[in-house]
This record gives C-alpha cells, sequence and structure tokens, in this order.
C-alpha cells in the first residue's frame, strides 16, 4: 500500500481564498497560479508559467494560517519578476539568488502581520537589515547548498520536478503584473491599508523608472545593425564568382561599417558636467556595441557649429560655444559630412528646432538631458538622460 499522503485540495484552497479575500489586490494574481500537486519538493514553489507546485505531505503538516503567507510569499516571487531580474544578475548560484529573494518577500511579509512556517528565511537570518532588494543582498549571503527552492519562478533556473504544457506566458504574466498593481493603487485610495512594500512594487511597476544607459545601448545597438544590414552591391572588390564567366565583371557584396555622428549642444543651457557624463557614457555605448572610434566623429554646436574635428577619446572633446541653441545646424553639418553617418547621436537639454523632415538614410537618437526636456519629433528616437 502507498504510503504516499494525498492532498488536502481544500484545505490549500482554502487558505487560497482567505489570502485573497484579505488582501484582494492580490486576488488576480493568486488565482493565476495552477496548483500541481508533487512529491518532488518539500514546501510549495512555482515555476516561470504560473504553475504552484505542493507537497502533500506539506499541506497536512502546515496551518491554514501559515499557508495564507506561503501562498502569497509564492506569487510574490512571480509579480516582482524574480527569475527576470534574476537573469541580469553576474551571480549565477541560485541557491544564494533563492535565498536574497526570500529576504526581500518574507521582511515584508512578516511586516504585514503575516504568519510564515518554521525555519522561514529573512534579513535577520544574516544579520542584514530590512527593506532592501534581492540584489542588494545577494552578495552577502553566503553559499547554501540546502537551500530552499522556489523553482524557476524565483531564480530561473529550470528544476527537475517542473513540468510542460499550457501555463501562463510573458505578455499574460505582464498584464497580470500589472493589473495588480493597479488593485493596489486602488486599495490605497480606498482604504490606505496596503503594506509599503506592495505600494513600493506598485510604484515601480506602473511608473517604472527606465535605466538610460541600459536604453540608449538598445537604441544604438539597434540603429547599428540597422545601417550593418544595409548591403548594397560594389565593384570595388569583384565578386569571385566571375571567374566562371569570362571577360564578365560581377559586383560583390558589400556590407557597410556603421559611422556615427555624435552633435553635442553647447548652448548656456546646457551644464559642463551633465555635457561630459552624457559623452562618455555614450563613448563607452559605442565600444559595447562594436563600434570604432575611427568610425564616429564629434560636432560641438549650439546656434552655429562651433568645433568639428574627430576624435580619439572623450577627453579631446572641445566643448565651445555658449549661445542659443539650434541642432538642426548640428546635424546638417553630420550629414554634409565626405562620409554620411548612418546613426546621429544628438546630446541636448531639447529646447531646440528640430529637422522638420524625417530622414530616411540616417537615424538619429537624440539623448536629452536635464529634469523638463521637451520631446523631440516622433521620427526621432529619444532617451531621457539622468543620474
Amino acid at each position: 500500500m502507498s504510503s504516499e499522503v494525498p492532498l488536502d485540495r481544500v484545505k490549500l484552497l482554502a487558505a487560497r481564498f482567505r489570502a485573497s479575500s484579505d488582501r484582494p489586490y492580490l486576488a488576480s494574481a493568486l488565482y493565476s497560479l495552477t496548483v500541481v500537486p508533487t512529491t518532488a519538493i518539500q514546501t510549495m514553489g512555482v515555476d516561470q508559467h504560473w504553475r504552484c507546485y505542493v507537497s502533500p505531505a506539506f499541506v497536512e503538516q502546515t496551518s491554514v494560517t501559515e499557508l495564507v503567507g506561503v501562498w502569497i510569499h509564492e506569487v510574490a516571487h512571480l509579480l516582482r519578476d524574480h527569475h527576470g531580474r534574476a537573469d541580469r544578475l553576474t551571480v549565477r548560484d541560485h541557491h544564494r539568488v533563492n535565498l536574497a529573494q526570500d529576504c526581500e518577500i518574507n521582511d515584508d511579509l512578516l511586516a504585514d502581520g503575516l504568519s510564515l512556517p518554521a525555519g522561514r528565511i529573512e534579513p535577520a537570518t544574516f544579520g542584514l537589515p530590512t527593506g532592501k532588494l534581492f540584489e542588494e543582498y545577494v552578495l552577502s549571503i553566503p553559499p547554501t547548498p540546502d537551500a530552499p527552492n522556489c523553482g524557476s519562478g524565483a531564480h530561473g533556473q529550470p528544476a527537475p520536478w517542473e513540468s510542460t504544457g499550457p501555463g501562463v506566458g510573458a505578455v499574460e504574466a505582464a498584464t497580470i503584473r500589472r493589473q495588480t498593481a493597479q488593485s493596489v493603487r486602488a486599495s490605497v485610495r480606498a482604504r490606505g491599508r496596503v503594506p509599503a512594500g506592495w505600494r513600493r512594487w506598485a510604484d515601480g511597476v506602473l511608473e517604472p523608472v527606465v535605466d538610460w544607459r541600459r536604453a540608449l545601448t538598445g537604441a544604438v545597438r539597434e540603429a547599428t545593425a540597422w545601417a550593418s544590414g544595409a548591403v548594397d552591391y560594389t565593384y570595388r572588390r569583384p565578386s569571385r564568382r566571375g571567374a566562371a564567366l569570362r571577360g564578365v565583371v560581377l559586383p560583390s557584396l558589400r556590407r557597410p561599417m556603421p559611422r556615427v555622428a555624435i552633435v553635442v549642444d553647447t548652448s548656456g543651457s546646457m551644464g559642463d558636467d551633465a555635457l561630459a557624463s552624457a559623452l562618455a557614457e555614450v563613448n563607452g555605448v559605442l565600444r559595447t556595441v562594436g563600434v570604432g572610434l575611427n568610425r564616429v566623429s564629434v560636432l560641438a554646436c549650439d546656434a552655429d557649429v562651433q568645433a568639428v574635428r574627430r576624435v580619439s577619446t572623450v577627453g579631446e572633446v572641445v566643448l565651445a560655444g555658449g549661445g542659443g541653441t539650434d541642432m538642426r545646424v548640428g546635424i546638417d553639418a553630420a550629414l554634409a559630412a565626405a562620409e554620411r553617418p548612418h546613426v546621429v547621436i544628438v546630446l541636448t537639454d531639447g529646447w531646440t528646432p528640430w529637422p522638420e523632415i524625417a530622414l530616411t538614410q540616417t537615424r538619429v537618437i537624440a539623448g536629452l538631458v536635464g529634469d523638463t526636456p521637451p520631446a523631440p519629433p516622433v521620427w526621432i528616437e529619444s532617451i531621457r538622460i539622468g543620474d
């Protein structure tokens, strides 16, 4: 006779019902989880597709009050996109990552008055302060081979006990997060009884702070890839296939190396520190995406182009000028160069006229410096450059 304990679904689902009733802003997310019973896990865990794996023995041994906390713990991994954030870490020890994530979640849950099973992980377990993100905890947590495993929905590494089949996709998961964040906001306005941790999370989802360095890198990478894809024919290097056709010269395909022009606004409204910082970042971005500095020209510009010169380091850039701003002058000068750039990056506070007609052969990216820069025309990709 099998000694396996059957899953007490009534008890498990009663705990989920209580969790959603006590914290209705989490109800949609909690009911998006699909229960999968398994003896291969000691407690509960989630995968990236919102399947919740449950040990029947754990449910039998744990009170409904504590199961409420575990339900909210597991859904918090998914709502906080822990697996997506873990993928961006340099630390690849998923045990330490999982422990750090548990610290991030559990101190919020305990502050909210929730009960958790014995042996729970919290910042005090490692002598760490509360209220931090798991990225701030992970380097302070020692390697722990026997750490809890909350599944790929937490640390991103698929576990052997995870199943395949239908589940929640990435687009649907993003929708659930946004709907939950809106419910948190609505609960705050209606009653004001939402824990600070969930309020901060909702603010981050509904008003995300974009990493402008990553956004700029992505924009430049896409633009240079677009330029590199502009394959054309050339007779400067005849095709090797021409040898098979006597007396006929065939052209070969040419894939151009991207040329980049950086137009720098040196008007009086721009600060030297902001310009120097933005230039240094752009220099790093170009190096990251593989554009050599011999393919880059820099134009310092206000109402007139004050300095146009090629540089090999950012330190050689001359930030002249200081009058009114008209970045059209700098863009025109960049396009008039003997070798027309494929990409023009404009660093400005945005208080400038822009070309009225969209450019078709050159991509333009505006790096907007300052607190409240006005938006450029829609055909120009803009990145807000901050701290």
